[in-house]
């Protein structure tokens, strides 16, 4: 009774007692570990290869495609400006339409050129008589040959202005130079122009330019004059062949301008527009895979991943030479090569593997096939 009750006026004796024999619990614990503990740090469990879907491929020949985006453009443009001064009169091709070369796209007010033409004409024809009658009197000597010469001067001085009265008179038809298309006009009827003030703007869409630029790496593969086509981004393909590839690299991009030279007579393809460039570059040896089998490794590199003959991971840094609706065709793998087919998204370079014959149908889709009947077999 006496100790209850000094346990009732000293309750924190039972607080001291239940901490010591906690601690002490704990320590023998810590100084005696288990068997358990023990046989797990001295065997740890074995663990598993990866199991992986492999396919024997063997590398094709195919041609190689550079692929680069571009512009369309008008193979020539043209700032028309006027020749001569006078005010417009007549505008004969409007705007966005074709014009045969030749054809007057507009008329400037004639005025007095017609009279000055004349007056150029009859000064010549005056000129013409006076120095003949001059050659007639030169053997009687009433003629000297200073004045003779004074007459045949002045008779090319006519000449000279009759040509210039000539060409103002066609100066005032402003004409296509080429087969094209008005693009823009700058005048309207009545407005008054001078020499030197641009009228219109035509452009020769009878072909188009797509230009691009090429990666260095890639400039090597072009040709000019060689065949290549071009996808617009309107959905038309159209075919042409490289007319120019820049000498030199540009300094700030590393890159080659390229135009590939486009028919178009009807007119009905569209300037202005993206368009893929699709080049041919030799043929190389390749492989046809589907683009699900291509992985990146820790630097960003694309690649695919094959098995060697110690079944270990390898990992090929690849280039695609030529792209298709259902695949795409690899550069940098050996000529024969196990591809991981399937579950390659879950190892990495080196890792020991399982490997299983991959199913048809498994090599189909990698390959961007369909196929039907299943085969299948495993190596370790």
């Amino acid at each position: 009774m006496r100790f209850v009750e000094s346990l009732t006026r000293r309750p924190w004796t039972i607080a001291v007692g239940l901490t010591a024999i906690v601690v002490l619990w704990l320590a023998s614990g810590a100084l005696r570990p288990t068997s358990e503990t023990v046989a797990d740090d001295a065997a740890p469990a074995p663990v598993a290869a990866a199991r992986v879907q492999i396919r024997l491929r063997h590398a094709e020949p195919v041609t190689r495609t550079v692929k680069i985006y571009g512009r369309t453009a008008p193979a020539r443009t043209v700032e028309m400006k006027a020749e001569t001064s006078g005010r417009v009169t007549t505008l004969g091709v409007e705007r966005g339409k074709r014009a045969r070369a030749g054809q007057v796209l507009l008329k400037l007010d004639l005025r007095d050129r017609q009279a000055r033409l004349e007056q150029a004409r009859a000064g010549v024809n005056e000129h013409r008589s006076a120095w003949e009658a001059q050659q007639e009197l030169k053997p009687q000597g009433y003629v000297s040959d200073t004045e003779l010469a004074a007459t045949l001067a002045r008779l090319e001085s006519a000449r000279a202005e009759l040509i210039r009265a000539q060409l103002d008179l066609e100066y005032m038809q402003v004409r296509a130079p080429f087969d094209g298309t008005v693009q823009e006009r700058a005048v309207e009827v009545g407005d008054y122009v001078r020499a030197g003030d641009p009228v219109a703007t035509f452009v020769d869409n009878t072909h188009l330019v797509v230009t691009g630029s090429i990666a260095e790496q890639d400039a090597g593969f072009v040709r000019v004059g060689e065949l290549a086509t071009a996808a617009l981004v309107t959905g038309q393909d159209v075919k042409g062949r490289i007319r120019y590839l820049s000498p030199v690299a540009d300094e700030a991009t590393r890159t080659f301008t390229v135009e590939l030279e486009i028919p178009n007579p009807a007119g009905d393809l569209p300037a202005g527009v993206t368009a893929e460039m699709r080049i041919p570059g030799g043929e190389v040896l390749a492989y046809r895979v589907a683009p699900s089998l291509l992985t990146l490794d820790a630097n960003g590199a694309l690649g695919i991943k094959t098995v060697d003959e110690q079944n270990r991971v390898e990992f090929h840094e690849i280039s695609i030479a030529h792209s298709e609706a259902n695949g795409v065709w690899v550069t940098g793998l050996p000529e024969s090569a196990e591809i991981i087919v399937v579950g390659q998204g879950y190892v990495s370079a080196g890792q020991p593997v399982t490997t299983v014959e991959a199913h048809p149908e498994e090599t189909a889709l990698a390959a961007g096939k369909t196929m039907g009947k299943k085969e299948s077999g495993t190596r370790q």
